[in-house]
């Protein structure tokens, strides 16, 4: 599961001021086409304008969508979150008890 933040241009809002479209139909193409699911889409008020999330098989396929979305020229800013679930995380918590980490000039 993926977070996603992002933010358009202001020549982004002016195209969709002139021609309004729901944009979730776009983003949901996108991650499909990797064999992923788009489970949210929201617009906000604050620092960013929008919230995305989503599903994908793996790093690689999620990395690919933001990376083309980016490179589209829209946004003004993308940042994606990798998201685990509690399961996960206490998976890793369990393999942190065999990591000796010593603090810097310990």
């Amino acid at each position: 599961m993926y977070l996603t933040r992002f933010s358009y241009t202001p020549e982004t809002w002016a195209r969709m001021i002139e021609k309004p479209e729901d944009r979730r139909e776009a983003a949901r193409s996108y991650i499909e086409s990797v064999g992923g699911k788009l489970h949210g889409f929201w617009y906000a008020f604050g620092e960013h304008d929008g919230w995305n999330l989503w599903e994908a098989p793996d790093n690689v396929s999620m990395a690919a969508v933001a990376l083309a979305i980016g490179a589209g020229g829209a946004l003004s800013s993308m940042e994606t979150t990798v998201l685990l679930s509690v399961e996960d995380t206490i998976e890793a918590l369990e393999k942190a008890k065999s990591i000796r980490y010593r603090p810097p000039a310990a």
